[in-house]
């Protein structure tokens, strides 16, 4: 199963193309931009209090038969947060100088 490599970020609304450097994921693939996870996030994912990974990027070129961009397309589904701005914002607060690996 691949990665849905979501289009956008859930937070700023960015787009996140599959070649995007800028994206990053948690373990559940909720994506975000890099500016929001450093600077509104702090590395905590609003949704599962995980961390952040940078997304890894598609093949545009099909280098082993069915496995690029083109053979397995990105999802064209937008993504927007489900909690409000407060709510993310005492969840950083609370727990993001806990290291993502003791969460």
């Amino acid at each position: 199963m691949a990665l849905q490599l979501r289009p956008n970020c859930e937070y700023c609304d960015k787009d996140l193309p599959p070649n995007s450097i800028e994206a990053r994921i948690c373990s559940y693939e909720c994506t975000f931009c890099a500016d929001c996870t450093e600077n509104r996030l702090q590395n905590v994912c609003p949704n599962c209090g995980g961390g952040f990974v940078p997304r890894p990027i598609r093949p545009a070129k099909e280098w082993r038969p069915g496995l690029s961009v083109a053979k397995r397309p990105p999802s064209d589904k937008r993504v927007h947060l489900s909690y409000s701005l407060d709510d993310i914002a005492e969840l950083s607060a609370r727990i993001r100088d806990i290291p993502p690996e003791d969460r």
